[in-house]
């Protein structure tokens, strides 16, 4: 392909993503993926350098912009060589037109960059969060340790403040390794790890993962508790829910699957009620914290859709709280940074459950916030996370 016929495709491709943020629709890699799938015949050095193009713009734009093209203006009006590409050529994009829309700069929609400054985030903070993400893994200690995994690695890979973690170069296909089909590690950021070790979970105990998804953090946790204990896995998305049996398999973890009807968690909970040692409730959430890795999500997000994550995070917390015996605790994960699904949620919890306090958290990285812990990606190079430890006294 030219470098017009790329700067149009990413123009095509950006067309899709703009009307999928503004409709709710695909992920920006799923758009991407199904385009080029279209198209067997795109080489992987003009994929790469589409995809490029693709995020750069998204990353650039503050407001949904108003089409692709806007969008790629955007870039263009700070890189002349690639104003130069809108030339009008076989399959590339037509000439810039005096006074043609341009998307607005900036780091996030502007209601979101109030609300990111009221939960403590300055200008600094918020720019991070659409940085580029490392790439790290969790070393499976049910079947290793970090130092074995570490030297038999084809790559180079550092240690990271999570007592299990590795991470690697940029673009390292981890999970074509044979290593990884052993099941020796997990794709898991470093913020994640601590995350979830917050909870504590031992070896002997019985512990709940209410929103277990496709079971990442039930690995974590069946390896924390040596495969020992009793480990219940829920969810009430019936095909992430599936996807953690190979999982399982592939890591040798012990752990069994429940899936839940919305609304109905308790009844189908019954047998748990008060007996859980400990409980992780990973809530659902905006996903701020993860923007570096779909940084459009940014565009999808309202202030009502945040108002249903609260509620949907106070209903969850609600039926944990039910299944936590007698000094039994329950492990709050979000991976948002606004204090509305974090920090005020654990406070409007404590408040309809005096039974309950917070167990203060310490982690290697960052620093207490509204009653728990806060991870960011620009103090601490992860994903942003708020996550405390609530224990039922």
């Amino acid at each position: 392909m030219t470098p017009a016929a790329r700067v149009q495709a990413a123009i095509d491709i950006l067309d899709q993503v703009v009307a999928a943020a503004r409709g709710q629709g695909a992920s920006a890699d799923r758009l991407a993926a199904e385009w080029f799938r279209q198209r067997r015949f795109v080489g992987s050095k003009d994929r790469r350098a589409i995809r490029e193009l693709v995020w750069s713009a998204i990353r650039a734009c503050g407001e949904v912009p108003a089409s692709g093209r806007a969008a790629l203006l955007r870039l263009a009006i700070d890189d002349p060589s690639l104003a130069s590409l809108f030339d009008g050529s076989t399959y590339g994009p037509a000439p810039i037109a005096a006074g043609e829309p341009v998307a607005e700069a900036g780091v996030m929609p502007r209601w979101l960059a109030d609300t990111m400054a009221a939960s403590g985030l300055d200008t600094n903070e918020q720019a991070a969060l659409l940085g580029r993400a490392p790439l790290d893994i969790r070393v499976n200690t049910l079947k290793t340790d970090r130092d074995t995994l570490a030297s038999d690695l084809p790559v180079a890979a550092e240690t990271t403040a999570a007592p299990h973690g590795l991470r690697l170069p940029l673009g390292t296909a981890a999970e074509s390794w044979p290593a990884f089909a052993d099941g020796l590690f997990e794709v898991q950021d470093t913020g994640s790890q601590l995350a979830c070790a917050a909870l504590g979970a031992m070896p002997g105990e019985s512990v709940v993962d209410l929103c277990a998804g496709a079971g990442g953090k039930t690995l974590a946790l069946a390896a924390a508790m040596g495969n020992v204990g009793r480990l219940l896995a829920c969810d009430i998305d019936r095909a992430r829910l599936q996807r953690l049996a190979p999982r399982a398999e592939r890591a040798g973890a012990l752990a069994e699957t429940r899936l839940l009807d919305p609304g109905r968690e308790p009844e189908a909970l019954a047998d748990w009620q008060g007996q859980a040692d400990a409980v992780l409730v990973d809530a659902p959430c905006s996903g701020t914290g993860t923007w570096r890795r779909n940084p459009e999500a940014r565009w999808r997000l309202t202030p009502a859709a945040v108002q249903r994550y609260q509620a949907m995070q106070a209903r969850v917390l609600d039926v944990a709280a039910g299944l936590v015996r007698p000094g039994g605790r329950i492990g709050f994960i979000t991976c948002s940074l606004l204090d509305a699904e974090g920090a005020d949620g654990l406070a409007a919890f404590l408040a309809r459950h005096p039974g309950f306090r917070v167990d203060p958290v310490v982690a290697p990285l960052g620093r207490a916030h509204g009653g728990g812990w806060r991870l960011s990606p620009y103090h601490d190079g992860t994903d942003g996370f708020f996550f405390a430890r609530i224990v039922r006294v």
